[in-house]
């Protein structure tokens, strides 16, 4: 059969006219050319922002590594700065105004250049600026550290001039001590020598009549008086007075004294005396003394009659009084 009742199998759109169709294509030609053009933008806009994102990320990594050097370059200046301190305080006590200027300049300068690179902001001026601190500080510290050279050398120069001077000082204190030394053993020397020296020493027994007369006797009852007669002599002594002592010890053992004085002796040490001769004494001549030795009653036995100069016992002689006779 050729002719049925059923709808026939063309799609409706074929059954469409050509105008019909060519519109629809148009329209998704459109579409999706509209669609690629989009996608187009959008990738482009992607690798445009990337592009601008590497751009800035490239910036700050510029910066980052501007900061870093610069950072770097202050803590090399600073280290340099720390490895003064103890010159830098040398310094101070040699030429504080110095060491004020050099302070005052670099503390401006350091807490400039840590304000601009603790600036997360600072812009590239501002790191230029410190770049030119950093220099300028380094330069500070080149500075200091050739004046503590120069003051470390003079230092040094002074301590060997000191050292020199301390040597010479001990040598002089030494020289002087040892010419004090000598001229005290000189003065010790002369001074010993000038000592004088007694001779003819004799001790006489007198007997003192009622005419005046004086005759010598052995008697120890008849004795009035002890006649000490000595000479002195000495070629060194220059002429002038000089004290003589005399120490006359009685039979009993008891030094003859009437004010108890006591003579200090260089080698027999403090010792009572019974009188100090004052002689007038002329250089180079011998010259003769004599005193008397006086008291109410003479015991028999032996007197020592002691003479003494300068502290040294110079002679000695001894006399024996007897209860009767006549002496010679």
């Amino acid at each position: 059969m050729t002719d049925t009742n059923y709808p026939s199998a063309t799609p409706s759109w074929q059954n469409q006219s050509p105008k019909n169709k060519n519109y629809k294509n148009l329209m998704i030609g459109l579409l999706a050319a509209g669609l690629l053009g989009t996608w187009g933008y959008l990738l482009y806009d992607k690798n445009k922002s990337g592009d601008k994102i590497d751009k800035q990320q490239t910036v700050i990594e510029s910066q980052d590594s501007k900061i870093s050097d610069l950072q770097k370059d202050f803590d090399n200046a600073l280290v340099r700065l720390d490895s003064l301190t103890g010159a830098n305080n040398t310094l101070s006590g040699q030429n504080a105004d110095l060491k004020a200027k050099y302070d005052k300049d670099i503390a401006a300068r350091k807490a400039e250049i840590r304000r601009i690179l603790n600036d997360k902001n600072a812009t590239a001026a501002e790191l230029a600026k410190a770049k030119t601190l950093i220099a300028d500080l380094n330069d500070k510290i080149t500075g200091l550290e050739t004046e503590v050279a120069r003051l470390t050398g003079e230092n040094q120069q002074l301590t060997v001039a000191n050292t020199n001077l301390k040597q010479e000082k001990s040598d002089l204190e030494q020289n002087l001590a040892t010419t004090k030394t000598e001229k005290a053993d000189l003065e010790k020397t002369v001074d010993v020598a000038s000592t004088f020296s007694a001779s003819n020493i004799q001790v006489m027994p007198m007997n003192e009549k009622k005419s005046g007369k004086e005759k010598e006797t052995v008697s120890a009852k008849r004795v009035d008086k002890l006649l000490v007669s000595f000479d002195i002599e000495n070629r060194i002594a220059r002429s002038g007075p000089a004290d003589m002592y005399l120490i006359v010890t009685a039979p009993d053992g008891k030094v003859i004294s009437e004010n108890s004085n006591t003579l200090n002796t260089r080698t027999d040490g403090d010792k009572p005396f019974t009188a100090k001769l004052p002689v007038d004494y002329v250089q180079g001549q011998r010259k003769n003394v004599q005193f008397p030795i006086r008291q109410n009653d003479f015991m028999t036995g032996d007197y020592k009659i002691e003479i003494y100069h300068n502290g040294f016992k110079i002679g000695e002689g001894i006399r024996s009084l007897k209860k009767g006779g006549l002496f010679g």
